[in-house]
């Protein structure tokens, strides 16, 4: 296993800041989606950085009505997996994605 590189406490403050920052920017997309001021179709057609590295299932799960059974049962019917991100959605996947979840 590779050690990590060492970091000088001032890149390593910068790198929990950065990190810390995008936590936010995720956070705030989910709720965003959540009160419906930001759309399936509009998130998934996002190429923001902060909608391509959020996971699938946890954007499906941030949608009104939508629980951790149903966002898991969709993927499942789908083919995405439990671990894929935004970023990684083919069209096909997104599409099927709008046409299930899509309101």
């Amino acid at each position: 296993m590779a050690t990590p590189p060492v970091l000088t406490p001032e890149q390593r403050a910068n790198a929990l800041a950065k990190a810390a920052e995008a936590r936010a920017a995720r956070a705030e997309l989910k709720t965003q989606l959540k009160l419906g001021s930001v759309t399936l179709a509009e998130a998934l057609a996002s190429t923001n950085n902060t909608v391509g590295k959020l996971k699938v299932v946890s954007m499906l799960e941030s949608l009104p009505g939508v629980g951790k059974v149903k966002a898991r049962k969709v993927m499942t019917e789908i083919g995405i997996a439990d671990n894929r991100r935004v970023q990684g959605l083919g069209t096909q996947q997104k599409q099927a994605l709008l046409d299930q979840l899509g309101k």
